[in-house]
């Protein structure tokens, strides 16, 4: 049995003198409010503020980070109770999933899921032994007790891990009922939907003409032409809008922004109500959808995420069987530069239109998307998520982009998540890489230790609270 125990100076720098530079800045921010700006919890989560479930189901079944690396090693997503579509057998036996990953804990070493799983075990739920087989027991129960007390509800969670703001990520149909509950309980906590179109904007899925006429149920307005289908995503955003919504949250597989002409793209959509696409049309009309939602950030404020790149559900068995987000997702090069051009030549230097860029393709940061950021007034650079949310992912952004964009022209850290214990950690692995980045910044003359803290509560929470304020008016 080993002991769980975490080191005070992790992922600060090794080297004495920087590591207690780094300490200092680390100090000053490592209590400050967590600013939530992007994330996959749900709103349902909040509305009911009900009692978790078992342990495995808050703390395995849903993060796809977790399971990926299991499934890797060759365990069936069936065995760790990921609900099939068709209604089919899966495992139900919390205990026994969490055994399958106490079993596989070794596989997490040196991956940015041991530092949180092992963050959110010691600190949230009090846990001092290390996951195995030989403990899985006596953990899970010492987790099924905390999951049974008050201070163990999320709202109460929310609280203790002092979240200022918790974004949601919605579809465009969402009717918002969760957030009204929210809104309409009196609980002091905020908690904003993040509107959500990429359901609506790519024609060649399955389920698009249902989810066209979703939409039309939800906004009131008829979408059986492509004027009605703008004006009823405008009624949604409008709805988010009211809801307290700052963002649009966009996935696309490339980043072209290429608009058509009016008569084009009402002919490309009449042509996908009647399911005769041609070839390349779909892949087009999503190229001029995200050019029109930034025209329509341009006019109704929303700051507009993109985060381009990802083949999604790569394998097509365990999308049909599982749905989405089962950790088959997997990175493909992204050209912004040429791609975002025809977005950035019409709104990049409109002061009503804010973007955040986000990758999961390295390659670009120094050669694309800080150069795009260090002259477009309204780019923004998203701080590394998914596959590069690691200590080294991390580092290796600020050495890639600071140089160009600055720190400033950067937009907080996100923490992409739907495991909601694992928030604060998260958070935490930022705000260390970062105190650790400036602290060498520090050690090479190149700023004063007065400049790394105020920069280090700036990148923490006054860079987050600006790139993502409600308009004006």
């Amino acid at each position: 049995m080993r002991p769980l125990q975490l080191d005070d100076d992790r992922i600060l720098p090794p080297d004495p003198h920087a590591r207690a530079v780094a300490r200092e800045i680390y100090g000053a921010v490592r209590g400050l409010p967590l600013i939530s700006m992007h994330g996959h919890v749900e709103a349902s989560v909040l509305a009911r503020d009900e009692a978790f479930g078992d342990p495995a189901s808050l703390l395995v079944v849903p993060d796809h980070y977790v399971t990926r690396m299991l499934v890797s090693q060759g365990t069936r997503l069936e065995d760790l109770g990921v609900p099939r579509r068709d209604g089919g057998p899966v495992e139900t036996d919390g205990r026994a999933i969490w055994r399958r990953f106490c079993a596989g804990w070794h596989l997490y070493r040196g991956t940015p899921s041991r530092y949180w799983l092992e963050q959110e075990l010691h600190d949230v739920f009090g846990v001092r032994v290390q996951p195995s087989a030989e403990t899985a027991d006596d953990i899970y129960d010492q987790l099924v007790d905390c999951l049974g007390r008050p201070e163990f509800r999320p709202r109460a969670l929310f609280d203790r891990f002092g979240l200022e703001l918790l974004a949601t990520t919605d579809p465009a149909t969402s009717r918002l009922e969760d957030h009204a509950a929210i809104a309409a309980s009196g609980w002091s906590g905020t908690v904003v939907p993040t509107f959500r179109p990429d359901a609506l904007v790519h024609l060649d899925r399955p389920t698009w003409r249902q989810d066209v006429e979703e939409l039309a149920a939800v906004s009131g307005v008829d979408t059986g032409d492509y004027d009605g289908y703008l004006a009823a995503l405008r009624q949604r955003r409008e709805d988010f809008l009211r809801a307290g919504a700052r963002a649009s949250d966009h996935g696309h597989l490339h980043a072209d922004t290429t608009p058509m002409e009016g008569a084009e793209a009402a002919r490309t959509y009449a042509a996908a109500r009647t399911g005769a696409l041609q070839p390349g049309q779909a892949a087009a009309f999503a190229a001029h959808m995200l050019f029109e939602m930034a025209r329509m950030s341009r006019d109704d404020g929303l700051v507009m995420q993109i985060h381009p790149g990802v083949l999604r559900d790569h394998d097509p068995v365990v999308a049909e069987r599982f749905g989405p987000d089962r950790g088959f997702d997997i990175p493909v090069p992204v050209d912004f530069a040429t791609g975002l051009r025809p977005m950035l030549s019409a709104f990049g230097t409109d002061p009503g239109f804010r973007c955040v860029l986000f990758t999961i393709d390295e390659t670009t940061y120094s050669r694309e998307l800080a150069p795009l950021a260090g002259v477009y007034p309204s780019v923004r650079l998203g701080v590394p998520w998914w596959f590069l949310d690691s200590p080294s992912g991390m580092r290796r952004f600020r050495e890639a982009v600071t140089e160009t964009a600055g720190f400033y022209n950067t937009a907080g850290f996100v923490d992409d998540t739907r495991a909601f214990a694992s928030i604060p950690a998260r958070h935490d692995l930022a705000r260390r890489v970062d105190s650790g980045y400036l602290a060498q910044l520090v050690c090479d003359g190149q700023l004063s230790a007065e400049e790394a803290v105020e920069t280090a509560v700036d990148l923490t929470t006054t860079i987050p609270r600006e790139a993502y304020a409600p308009r004006a008016g």
